[in-house]
């Protein structure tokens, strides 16, 4: 590798010091045939591949092989006009098409230009252009494609890196062909004015300095100069024609040459009705007989290899698929296939026909976008990775309603109408609007269906408007984000601490395993998430159990300390709630309660406190909580740090979504009104 490296870095200085010193006759024809070899074999190369990125280098090599045929031009011309001698090749190129006459022969390089620069050169230029252009308009799509093949879990992360990593190369490739396509087209002009210098100063030179008639130096210098154009157009043209190959190579799964025949000769009808016209050709009076009698003849033969070709193919795709469904019954007949049926998705959304319209792309659903958006949220807001969301349609679900599981058991379902927008009154809507009465499920909020029609009107009105995509997204998230502590195992944390352990690996190298499991871990994540704090500072969280792991096991009583750790972002959770923060206090009797009911054992502590106080307590809250909300106020619980737990397991059941903190996961600095206590 260091020597080609070194080598080639060797070739290109050459090739620029070509163009300043003077080349021997011998060595110049030399090159000019390593020009040519060069040349074919870049042709060939791109007969064989069958898509562009096999040969991604091309652009650079498009480069190269330009400023190689420059350097001889500019070699061969400094030949031809000081020493009237190019070398052999050079002077056997010319002489075998000038044959003579120096006019056909120029006539003749005119059109060889013509072919490469009108032709093929313009048209591989701009093919390039579009192509470039077409593939970065289409990158956004093919990513957007990628992501939702990976959240329906056909395609697995590996693969779809891969993917991404393909249409960046594809685009760069595109990029660098229409720039490198006006090397071409350069070459070609520059190849014209060289061969009209050669002609004109060296037919000058000639008669004056090296002392020949007008007729000799017309010819002499005609002659070579013909023939250096010569030499330097065709493999130029050749160049030009792989360029063009290159650029229009649609996607394939064979070279261009079986491509070629496989694709023009695979009708073996068409093939028979060309014989037969070509046959009639052949016998009508007035036109040659023999070439198309004979091409007749090929197009028959053509067909019936065809015809015999595609009867193997569809009996080899018999036998596959024979072979496959044999395949299929032994491997379902195997004890270890059943294992494939036992795998439960952690996340699934299944939906009815009636809504395979939100969730198609073809149809322009962008539900699957959605769902990739929702995954980096949750990630973002939660510090959660949330697994790939299986999502497939039941014919056993209601046409218009969808279903979330996890881990196979369903926790949400709603019905939609997929043709109708949801209104929703936030308390600011100015009159009524016509709609079906209907619950915005993520909230329960009442809402009601209207046309879509409408919607300018009910926004108008002061009401929210939501479409169905959006709904189903806003429902999918709350219900990532209530139960992500039952997606959160001890695999996912193992990921968590791995990632982690790239950067701060001495923490956990010092928790896990030393003081805490990875079961431990994970129970201490999932009790945060289950009260809806975020795990994304897994830093501090992993700082905080390292700290008073010695001290307990006990995960409750680790999740408390690890509360206390992220007391400033506690405090910019409780800040949205607005200035002063309303708050519900325990009244002392209460908290001295709650503090003498603890147990302390060595498998951990618990509450042990009798029916009559817990109902009471759970009245007495419930009373408190709801005179506040009917006030407007969208209360906390504050407590003291060693029962914020204890009180939180009481309400739990009846009250999940209220939030209770303690005076240790505060700010000092807060502003905080208690607008009620709680007291037995």
């Amino acid at each position: 590798m260091k020597i080609a490296e070194y080598g080639f870095v060797i070739i290109i200085i050459m090739i620029i010091m070509m163009m300043i010193i003077p080349v021997h006759p011998t060595l110049l024809s030399i090159l000019i045939v390593i020009n040519i070899s060069l040349a074919l074999t870049i042709l060939l190369t791109t007969m064989q591949i069958k898509e562009p990125l096999e040969f991604a280098i091309f652009p650079s090599v498009l480069l190269i092989t330009t400023l190689f045929r420059l350097a001889l031009n500019v070699s061969s011309t400094r030949l031809i006009l000081n020493e009237a001698d190019a070398g052999q090749v050079i002077e056997a190129f010319g002489d075998f098409v000038v044959g003579g006459n120096a006019i056909v022969g120029f006539i003749v390089f005119v059109i060889l230009v013509i072919i490469q620069f009108i032709v093929i050169t313009k048209g591989a230029e701009r093919v390039a252009e579009v192509g470039a252009r077409f593939t970065l308009d289409a990158m956004p799509g093919k990513q957007m494609a990628i992501d939702a093949d990976l959240n329906a879990g056909l395609i697995t992360e590996q693969e779809a890196k891969k993917r991404r990593k393909d249409i960046q190369r594809e685009a760069d490739f595109y990029g660098a062909m229409d720039g490198a396509s006006k090397f071409v087209k350069g070459d070609a002009i520059a190849g014209i004015i060289i061969t009209l210098i050669n002609i004109g100063a060296g037919f000058v030179i000639g008669m004056v300095s090296h002392g020949l008639d007008f007729q000799e130096s017309m010819n002499t210098f005609m002659l070579l100069s013909v023939g250096d154009g010569l030499v330097s157009q065709i493999p130029a043209l050749l160049i030009s024609a792989a360029t063009g190959i290159t650029v229009t190579r649609a996607a394939s799964e064979d070279t261009l040459g079986n491509d070629f025949i496989g694709q023009i000769f695979s009708n073996s009808k068409v093939t028979y009705i060309i014989a037969a016209l070509l046959l009639v050709f052949a016998i009508t009076p007035g036109l040659p007989a023999v070439p198309f009698l004979i091409i007749s003849i090929l197009f028959f033969v053509a067909g019936f290899l065809s015809r015999r070709s595609q009867a193997k193919q569809e009996e080899q795709l018999l036998a596959q698929e024979q072979s496959a469904a044999a395949s299929d019954d032994l491997e379902e007949a195997k004890p270890e296939s059943v294992l494939n049926l036992l795998q439960v998705d952690p996340l699934e959304l299944e939906f009815g026909y009636g809504l395979i319209s939100i969730f198609d792309a073809e149809q322009g659903g962008d539900l699957l976008d959605r769902v990739v958006m929702i995954r980096r949220q949750c990630a973002m807001d939660l510090g959660l990775v949330v697994p790939i969301v299986r999502i497939r349609d039941n014919i056993q679900l209601p046409s218009n309603e969808y279903v979330i599981k996890i881990k196979g058991a369903e926790v949400a379902r709603a019905e939609i109408q997929p043709e109708k927008l949801m209104a929703m009154d936030p308390g600011t809507a100015t009159e009524a609007i016509d709609g079906k009465e209907t619950v915005e499920p993520s909230f329960g909020l009442s809402a009601l269906w209207i046309d879509t029609d409408d919607r300018e009107k009910a926004e108008t009105l002061g009401y929210t408007v939501v479409d169905p995509p959006s709904i189903i997204a806003t429902h999918l998230t709350e219900v990532i984000k209530q139960h992500g502590h039952e997606l959160l195992g001890r695999q996912e944390v193992k990921t968590l601490l791995d990632n982690v352990k790239k950067t701060n690996s001495a923490v956990v190298d010092e928790l896990v395993p030393n003081q805490l499991s990875i079961g431990d871990v994970q129970k201490v994540l999932c009790n945060l998430l289950n009260e809806g704090i975020s795990i994304k500072d897994l830093i501090t969280i992993l700082e905080q159990l390292a700290d008073y792991a010695p001290i307990t096991k006990d995960p409750d009583m680790l999740t408390e300390y690890a509360r206390q750790g992220l007391q400033r972002q506690i405090s910019n959770l409780v800040k949205e709630l607005g200035s002063p923060i309303p708050v519900i206090t325990l009244d002392p009797q209460l908290e001295q309660l709650i503090n003498d009911s603890i147990q302390q054992t060595d498998q951990g502590n618990y509450l042990s406190i009798d029916p009559d106080n817990t109902q009471s307590i759970v009245n007495n809250f419930s009373t408190t909580y709801e005179d506040l909300l009917a006030k407007g106020y969208q209360p906390v619980v504050l407590t003291a740090p060693l029962i914020r737990l204890y009180f939180r397991k009481i309400i739990e059941s009846n009250y999940p979504h209220v939030s209770v903190f303690s005076f240790n996961e505060l700010d000092n600095k807060l502003d905080i009104q208690a607008v009620g206590v709680v007291k037995l």
